[in-house]
């Protein structure tokens, strides 16, 4: 699943193609929808919240999606559409169209009533006013389930969104903490928070997650993927197994000794 930062620069590819000029095609390739049509409304603007994007028009109203596990944007210059089973949403002007494959929600909603589709969400890590009330604000969502693993915690949307697979393994490695660790045992829970703002909020402006700050191909990650491999701090064998995470089970990893497990 596109973690925070590949939302957030979706968003922004989607604001530069479309934001300021009226469509003049808007395909909806989902059966309640079928009937929409948003041509003539100017695109206002595109802004992603957690892992959701909200692309608003003219006349109150918001294209809602996800791109849940498999979904992404191309944007394209304006022409035919390409023949594709998986493509679920055009949106398009004279220049530019923007074509949704495989979403895994498409919804239109007015645009006053958009808080009823994210308004469950945390702090959003890639805010343009992210701070230290927000950090607070992470810290205590997590929180108020002491007892439950930090590893399912972080990919909780509704405690701080924006937080994948990938971000939850390599900042539990970088505080030094083991993905079972109970949300109340952790130390710090601010600082990690805010480090997951940081890795979050560099690589939104490129593809790919480089934790390590090497861009080498196999370099990026510090345990992320490299199951059986040695830890690039102690040479310990990274662990892989798998957690319970919002809709059923995601494979986690983490080295036994630099994230040593919870004595209780």
């Amino acid at each position: 699943m596109p973690e925070g930062d590949v939302v957030w620069l979706t968003a922004r590819r989607l604001r530069e193609a479309l934001a300021g000029r009226p469509l003049t095609r808007s395909d909806f390739r989902v059966p309640r929808l079928a009937t929409a049509d948003l041509r003539g409304r100017t695109v206002l603007g595109a802004v992603s919240r957690g892992k959701h994007l909200l692309v608003r028009v003219e006349g109150g109203l918001t294209v809602h999606t996800h791109l849940m596990m498999e979904g992404r944007w191309q944007i394209r210059r304006a022409g035919p559409v390409p023949r594709d089973h998986r493509v679920r949403l055009v949106l398009a002007n004279a220049d530019w169209q923007a074509v949704g494959y495989s979403l895994g929600l498409v919804e239109l909603l007015r645009t006053a009533e958009e808080d009823e589709a994210v308004g469950h969400l945390g702090p959003d890590l890639l805010d343009a006013s992210w701070g230290a009330g927000m950090v607070a604000e992470a810290a205590a969502r997590l929180v108020e389930r002491p007892d439950r693993a930090v590893g399912e915690a972080l990919l909780d949307q509704t405690r701080l969104a924006g937080v994948g697979n990938v971000y939850k393994a390599e900042i539990l490695f970088l505080r030094g903490v083991s993905p079972w660790t109970p949300v109340g045992d952790v130390p710090d829970l601010p600082a990690l928070v805010e480090l997951a703002h940081r890795l979050l909020d560099a690589n939104k402006e490129r593809h790919g997650h480089i934790t390590t700050g090497d861009r080498g191909r196999g370099r990026e990650h510090w345990v992320y993927g490299r199951a059986g491999r040695p830890c690039r701090r102690c040479g310990t064998r990274i662990e892989r197994a798998g957690q319970p995470s919002q809709g059923g089970e995601r494979v986690t990893f983490w080295c036994p000794r630099c994230q040593a497990a919870p004595e209780r």
